[in-house]
């Protein structure tokens, strides 16, 4: 994988502030590595609450620099949104991924390893082994 090609993130919330916290935090913490297209994909179009299949689309297609895209979810209806475009098939990036993991300690576990220049089976590991972090 070219320094070009580094594993894209869409954050997708129900919250336009909540997706655009999450995402400055994942990018704060990633530090100096490869930079990591990271995009916020929440709310609605006017800004309300809830989820757009266009807002996720265009963020997948913004982050996609063919090393795959890596999808994380707050909720339910959010998760729904993003399996209906997987399974459209033409309506993502070839490559893109929901995956199973926490979204703020998921979102951060991505970049940092997508940072690393991780493909896309190291990146959907690493967000789904934060499901283990103990706080206690």
């Amino acid at each position: 994988m070219s320094d070009d090609e580094v594993v894209g993130i869409v954050l997708v919330s129900h919250s336009a502030q909540v997706a655009e916290s999450v995402a400055e935090l994942a990018k704060g913490l990633a530090g100096g590595g490869t930079p990591v297209p990271v995009v916020p994909a929440g709310g609605t179009e006017g800004g309300g609450l809830g989820t757009s299949a266009e807002l996720i689309a265009a963020a997948a297609a913004a982050v996609d620099r063919g090393a795959g895209v890596a999808v994380l979810t707050d909720l339910g209806s959010a998760v729904l949104t993003v399996k209906a475009l997987l399974a459209e098939g033409d309506e993502l990036p070839a490559g893109t991924r929901l995956v199973d993991a926490p979204f703020v300690e998921g979102a951060v576990a991505a970049v940092v390893t997508a940072a690393t220049g991780a493909d896309l089976d190291a990146v959907e590991a690493a967000a789904g082994d934060a499901y283990s972090y103990r706080k206690v």
